[in-house]
């Protein structure tokens, strides 16, 4: 290379870098890249793919929001982007995106075990990693991990979330339940969990029945249900398995009371209209009277043509709090990262509180909701299809009422 190109390069740099402190950001050094990226895993086919699909949207736009604002610490976010398939393939994704592409942190994921698979590779590269919408207390529990954090909630919080509305409407103590769950990592543990609760209150199984990711037929389940004579129909079930039982148990007509303990908007539409039925418990929803739910609702809709639903606001938020910390503690570093998180850094999170990341499991202490399903006649399109109760915990209880009390966990961080 000629002096005149060298001189000409170093003329380049010192300029770039009187720009960068002229705005505030650190300048940018040699050796350092010039832009920031991050990993972004989550499922994009199988039963997981449709809400998969909300969160891949989401992270895109919150990475377009994030470089059309200067981008953080001077330099712009890539977003690199893998189906995680399975647990085996996710790890192996992941273990490329850190060692060959030198992703500053992971986010996203759904399913419990691959999230686990996940959480294992970021451990050993001491990457950071946030889960957006894994719901197992065990990853939070005997699986937690010192650079594994939970923007989404544990079953736990579903549970007690939506077991108030229930303890309220009469269907838990000395009630007889019958629970579908879904047979992987996710429903074994919310099952666990939800007979926990049960047996805590006073109330009981009629039977509870392991369910295929794959199976689409619930006819014999249906009639077992009938049979059965239930005070309750639990759903412990996942993904579309929920849109396929609901449409199913709509046509059967079955007059027993229906509620969830693991949900997601989107599979709630997918049944179609006057199909959705019963009470349920979500993170977040599209319908909170919130200012930054109102901007995000609009924005995402203007982009997408859909209103985005809780996994979207999962992947969506969890990028923004990454991004916030990076610029606060001025470090793309995941151990100055971890450091900021377990010191309590709050965060916006579309509510009417901020969170947090409690210390002792690394899970996000916000406000939840049970949403009840509207009767056919009140329904005027094929999104507001639910009415939400005030956020839970109140406002005048602590965030963490809803979470695993500390008999109740087991985590164990190193």
């Amino acid at each position: 290379m000629s002096s005149s190109v060298n001189q000409g390069r170093r003329t380049a740099l010192a300029g770039a870098s009187v720009v960068a402190a002229s705005l505030g950001f650190p300048a940018i050094s040699r050796g350092q890249s010039d832009v920031i990226r991050i990993g972004h895993l989550t499922p994009r086919t199988g039963f997981l793919g449709p809400l998969g699909e909300y969160a891949v949207q989401a992270a895109d736009m919150a990475v377009a929001e994030a470089n059309a604002a200067g981008g953080v610490l001077g330099r712009k976010i890539e977003l690199l982007k893998e189906d995680s398939v399975n647990p085996q393939t996710a790890s192996t994704k992941a273990e490329r995106m850190i060692e060959r592409d030198k992703v500053a942190c992971i986010i996203g994921e759904i399913s419990s075990a691959s999230a686990l698979s996940l959480s294992q590779v970021t451990e050993r590269a001491r990457t950071l990693f946030i889960n957006t919408g894994a719901n197992s207390d065990e990853l939070r529990g005997k699986g937690c991990k010192k650079y594994m954090f939970h923007i989404e909630s544990q079953n736990s919080m579903y549970v007690k979330t939506c077991g108030r509305s229930l303890m309220a409407q009469g269907l838990v103590k000395g009630k007889k339940w019958f629970s579908l769950t879904a047979d992987y990592a996710f429903g074994h543990d919310l099952l666990r969990v939800s007979k926990r609760f049960m047996s805590a209150n006073g109330g009981d199984f009629a039977a509870d029945k392991l369910v295929p990711t794959d199976a689409t037929d619930f006819s014999p389940l249906l009639l077992e249900i009938r049979n059965a004579k239930p005070d309750l129909v639990i759903s412990n079930l996942a993904g579309n398995q929920i849109t396929n039982f609901l449409k199913q148990y709509s046509e059967f007509g079955l007059a027993f009371p229906v509620a969830g303990f693991g949900f997601d908007t989107a599979l709630a539409w997918g049944a179609g209209r006057g199909n959705f039925l019963g009470t349920w418990p979500v993170v977040w929803h599209h319908l909170i009277e919130t200012a930054e739910t109102k901007k995000f609702v609009a924005e995402f809709t203007k982009r997408y043509g859909r209103p985005p639903e809780n996994q979207a606001w999962g992947d969506y938020n969890a990028i923004r709090l990454t991004l916030q910390a990076m610029a606060e503690t001025k470090s793309t570093e995941s151990a100055k990262l971890v450091e900021h998180f377990e010191k309590g850094a709050k965060f916006g999170l579309m509510k009417t509180r901020e969170g947090y990341f409690r210390k002792a499991d690394h899970q996000m202490m916000h406000e939840m909701y049970t949403v009840q399903a509207l009767p056919v006649n009140e329904i005027k399109n094929n999104y507001d299809i639910f009415r939400s109760s005030a956020p839970v915990p109140g406002p005048n209880e602590s965030l963490e009422v809803i979470a695993t009390t500390s008999e109740e966990n087991e985590c164990k961080m190193a």
